[in-house]
């Protein structure tokens, strides 16, 4: 009987997860305990002898440096590395850059969790004037228009998120392919969501930690049947 898992990575701490900011498509770096965390997945997976075939991250930094230090640990720089904008961070709209304490006292913690947390709500948007607004970055050129987020909830991030694993990731799993993706909370958060089918109103208690690998095990027929951390 024929198995396969797969590596599922938050980044490590970013420069704006230490400030307490709502990050999503600003392109935070990591801080130094995020690179310490990074580095700790790393000997986490190479104690368990993990080893790749295809690799996968999002278009910022904090996510693309992390998956660095991991196949650093790994002596596994050689792989190729697959970055899409599909995997990044939920874009938070008009909260993107502030303290998500501040952000309580304004809007009332109730609301703001709801924000954070739920499947549908989405936070105050943006407009294309804004100097935040992803149009204006060169990396995202090739977008069409109506691809470039002004404000997600989690809904409008799993519909960007599905797609890449059933078009690109599925069928590389299919083939037996050991394969990792270093992606954000709330990328990953919608794609735990779709393969282990959990309820829009139970996603809401999923809070990922900053590098920890997170295992899901496919039986035979490439169906995902349990999934863990790895710690």
């Amino acid at each position: 009987m024929k198995k396969n898992k797969i590596v599922l990575i938050r980044h490590g701490q970013s420069k704006w997860n230490k400030l307490n900011k709502f990050t999503g498509w600003h392109d935070a770096d990591l801080s130094q305990e995020g690179k310490k965390e990074a580095k700790k997945a790393g000997e986490i997976l190479k104690k368990e002898n993990f080893v790749f075939d295809y690799s996968h991250t999002s278009m910022l930094k904090r996510a693309i440096h992390t998956l660095q230090y991991i196949l650093e640990e790994l002596n596994q720089v050689w792989l190729p590395i697959k970055k899409s904008w599909r995997l990044n961070e939920r874009h938070y709209g008009a909260l993107e850059g502030l303290n998500k304490d501040e952000t309580v006292i304004k809007y009332g913690s109730k609301k703001v969790m709801l924000w954070r947390r739920s499947f549908d709500s989405i936070p105050p948007q943006i407009n294309e004037l804004d100097k935040r607004f992803p149009g204006n970055d060169k990396r995202y050129s090739s977008l069409k228009k109506n691809q470039i987020p002004l404000g997600e909830s989690l809904e409008l991030t799993a519909k960007r998120v599905i797609p890449y694993w059933n078009e690109i990731i599925y069928p590389q799993l299919k083939k037996m392919k050991k394969i990792i993706i270093v992606a954000h909370g709330n990328s990953l958060r919608a794609l735990i969501q779709y393969l282990n089918k959990i309820d829009n109103k139970k996603i809401i208690e999923l809070d990922i930690p900053t590098a920890i690998p997170i295992i899901i095990e496919f039986d035979e027929k490439c169906l995902p049947y349990k999934w863990y951390y790895l710690k």
